[in-house]
Order: structure tokens, then C-alpha cells, then sequence
């Protein structure tokens, strides 16, 4: 027992730890980013290595693999600046704060939750402004997540059950509690937003999996319908964007609704829940990184409407863009359409108005995915713009996604979750808590 307790604050004890130590070289850009990439990796060594002494969670090892990873990812693709110094020490931070989240039970775990949330309204609200007044709903959209985590530590089912879920509905984005995500992936500085969009719905996917079966019949029909409306509500909106990030976010929401339908509908955890929200949260992460690429070259605040013609100006980048568009789309052979397939083939749903819902939101992310491509790499190539192709580190960035992506494609899912999953006995739904 105390040894499992060691070895889970070793897992998240390593980022953690990386991040002070990276205190050190602060007044050095280049060192700082260097040092938080070698810490990300470390950090997925020691997962792996750890992983035969680690408590197994229900929706498998696959998130503890792909956390670091995507955290190296974000960092890779951000330029060397002094500016981005706090979003490197922050994704460290995160990075040790989730994995404790994933990794240990009862209060501890809640706690590493409680920080998280904390330090995530913290910097929302330092780089909240007035011309973007609608980040106040995801800074109190946060703040009901943390007193959720507070009210299921201190009641009992079925009061914590329904606090659990609400938290996870705020991690793992539903509507209406959907209102975080939009604004953490839109406000947060640097490549914070190409890490969170899969550390949370990650730590809420790792909550759902454990609850799910002891909410009321009552709130379960309550969030199938939510799921339903979540679903159509993020297509319909990732259509009538012209902001890049804003189209992610709810291009995301739309999805991970549809995971929401699949697991509400079965009331039982599934056994693709981690390789589908995995394969979502990390090729939005590199569609993120993608568009980062663009704001380094033409500043924060550019009209992606303005960007044209980087097809046969910028062709690595226009490839790389190119197959992250078909994975987003949930085409084969990436993990979107294996994770989507994967929760399709492993439920016993019959054809329904729901399914048919969530097929159509599924298909109309080709229209707007594919929009947002073609118009930055088809078109006029403007005289006034130096284009200037993917840095090393920008390749290397989209490179690992894109090699991720086809590995949770291809790969038997056997490696990354339990086939089946004992439904919980009645003895046991009544001690289940938000992350027990």
C-alpha cells in the first residue's frame, strides 16, 4: 500500500519536480525550453517504467503515455521567447498535477484536482480582458468545477455521484458546462491551450469512467440529451467561425459529446473511452500547434482569411496541415475514426435518433476542417508575406503527432485498455466517488 502511494508521487512527483529545477536557467529562453521538453520526456520514460508497479485506472494506461507526450508536443512548437517562459514552467506544472490526478485515489487525488482548477482560474483571470468579456463564464464555469470536487469529497452518493459528474462535465466539455473549454483554449498564453485541450477532458474522461455507474437513471437520460444538443451545437458553431481557435474548441466540444452520448447511453464504462478522447484532445493539440506556427510568423492577432497560398510556399507545413485535417475528420487510418469505431463496435446501441445524430456531427467536421485548410494552403499567394517553412522543432512537433495518431490507429487496442469492464456491484456503487 505504501509502496503504490510512493511510486504514484514519483509519476507525478517528476514534472514536478523538473519544473523548479528549470528555475535555473529562467534568465537563459533557449536552455528553459530545452530542459522543460528533456523533463516532458523523462516524464514518459518513468510512466513506462513505472507502469507494471502503477495502479492500473479503469480506462487503462493509454492517458499516463500520452500526457507527457502531448506536453513535449506544446512545447516543441512554441518559438524560443522570453514571454512563453511562464507557459513552459505551466505545462510542467499541469503536466505533474494531472498525472497526480490519474494516479492517486480519494482525497490526494482531488487535491492535485483542487490545485489544478485553482491555478487554472488564476491565469485565466491574469490574462482576462475586457475585449474578450466572455472568459468570465470559463473562469466561473472552473470555479463550479472546484466546489463540485469540494461537495463530493464531503457528502455521499447519490449527492457526490451528481457533483462527480458535473466536474467531469466540466473537464470533459458537455453543454452546457462547455464554457471553460472555449475559453481556455482561446485565453491561455502561449502553448498552454495545445496541452489542455487534452489534459482536461483526459482527467475528465478518468472520472466519467469511475462514476458512470452509480448516477441516477434520471441524470444519465439527462446527459444523453445533453450530449445529443453538445454534439450538433459544436458542429453548427465550428461552422460559423472564422477564428481558428474558436473552431477547435467547439470542433472539440462536438466530439467529446459524442463520447458523452456512447458512455450515458451504456451507463457502463467502455473500454475505447481513453483511445478515443486521446486521439480527439491530441489532434486538436496539433492543429493548435499548427495555427501557432502561423501566429509566430504573422503575429497573435492575424485574420487566418488574410494566410493564403502556403500549399507551394511552405510544402512540409502544408503535408503535416494536410494529414492532421484528415485525422481530425476522423478518417482512416488515425486514432479518431479507430477510437469512434472502437466505442461504435463495443456498444450494444441499436440504430437510433441518436446515433444518427452523432454520425451527422461526426461527417460535417469535413466541411469545416477541410474550409480551414484550403483556405490557408489554396488561394493567392500574397507578394506582401515571407513565408518561411516549419523550424526544426515545428516539424519534430507535428511529426510525433502525426506518428501518434496512426499509432492509435493501427495498434491493437488491446495495448492501451481492458477489453471488457465488470459492471461495479452494489456493495461497490455506493463508495464510488469522483476519482475512487
Amino acid at each position: 500500500m505504501m509502496e503504490g502511494a510512493i511510486i504514484s508521487w514519483l509519476s507525478a512527483g517528476v514534472p514536478l519536480l523538473g519544473a523548479v529545477l528549470s528555475l535555473a536557467v529562467w534568465s537563459k529562453p533557449d536552455r528553459l525550453k530545452v530542459s522543460a521538453i528533456l523533463v516532458s520526456l523523462v516524464s514518459l520514460g518513468a510512466n513506462v517504467g513505472l507502469s507494471g508497479s502503477l495502479t492500473t485506472p479503469p480506462e487503462g494506461m493509454l492517458l499516463l503515455y500520452l500526457l507527457p507526450l502531448a506536453a513535449c508536443v506544446s512545447l516543441l512548437g512554441q518559438p524560443v521567447h522570453s514571454d512563453h517562459r511562464p507557459s513552459w514552467l505551466m505545462t510542467l506544472l499541469f503536466l505533474g498535477l494531472g498525472l497526480g490526478v490519474l494516479t492517486n485515489h480519494n482525497v490526494v487525488g482531488q487535491s492535485f484536482l483542487l490545485v489544478l482548477l485553482g491555478s487554472l482560474i488564476a491565469l485565466l483571470f491574469r490574462h482576462h480582458t475586457a475585449l474578450w468579456p466572455i472568459s468570465w463564464r470559463g473562469i466561473g464555469t472552473y470555479g463550479v468545477g472546484a466546489l463540485c470536487v469540494g461537495v463530493s469529497v464531503i457528502t455521499g452518493p447519490p449527492i457526490s455521484a451528481v457533483a462527480s459528474l458535473l466536474t467531469c462535465a466540466i473537464l470533459l466539455p458537455l453543454v452546457p458546462f462547455h464554457e471553460g473549454h472555449v475559453t481556455a483554449l482561446t485565453r491561455l498564453p502561449g502553448g498552454l491551450p495545445s496541452f489542455v485541450v487534452l489534459l482536461l477532458p483526459a482527467l475528465g474522461v478518468h472520472g466519467l469512467t469511475t462514476v458512470v455507474a452509480a448516477v441516477p437513471e434520471v441524470a444519465a437520460r439527462t446527459v444523453s440529451l445533453f450530449a445529443l444538443a453538445g454534439s450538433l451545437y459544436g458542429a453548427i458553431k465550428a461552422l460559423a467561425q472564422s477564428r481558428v481557435r474558436l473552431l477547435l474548441a467547439y470542433s472539440s466540444l462536438s466530439f467529446f459529446s459524442i463520447l458523452w452520448w456512447f458512455v450515458a447511453a451504456a451507463r457502463t464504462p467502455m473500454p475505447r473511452v481513453a483511445v478515443f478522447v486521446g486521439a480527439v484532445g491530441l489532434v486538436t493539440s496539433g492543429l493548435l500547434v499548427a495555427w501557432q506556427v502561423i501566429r509566430t510568423r504573422y503575429g497573435d492577432d492575424v485574420d487566418p482569411q488574410a494566410i493564403s497560398g502556403l500549399a507551394f510556399t511552405m510544402p512540409r507545413y502544408a503535408v503535416l496541415l494536410s494529414l492532421l485535417a484528415l485525422a481530425a475528420m476522423g478518417l482512416p487510418p488515425f486514432g479518431v475514426f479507430a477510437g469512434f469505431m472502437g466505442l461504435l463496435l463495443t456498444s450494444s446501441l441499436t440504430p437510433s435518433v441518436g446515433l444518427f445524430v452523432t454520425l451527422v456531427a461526426w461527417l460535417t467536421a469535413s466541411w469545416y476542417i477541410m474550409q480551414m485548410v484550403q483556405q490557408l494552403l489554396f488561394g493567392v499567394r500574397r507578394p506582401d508575406l515571407r513565408y518561411t517553412d516549419l523550424l526544426r522543432t515545428e516539424f519534430a512537433s507535428l511529426v510525433m503527432v502525426i506518428l501518434v495518431l496512426l499509432a492509435l490507429g493501427g495498434a491493437s487496442s488491446n495495448l492501451w485498455g481492458p477489453e471488457q469492464t465488470a459492471p461495479p456491484t452494489s456493495a461497490n456503487v455506493e463508495a464510488i466517488t469522483w476519482n475512487k
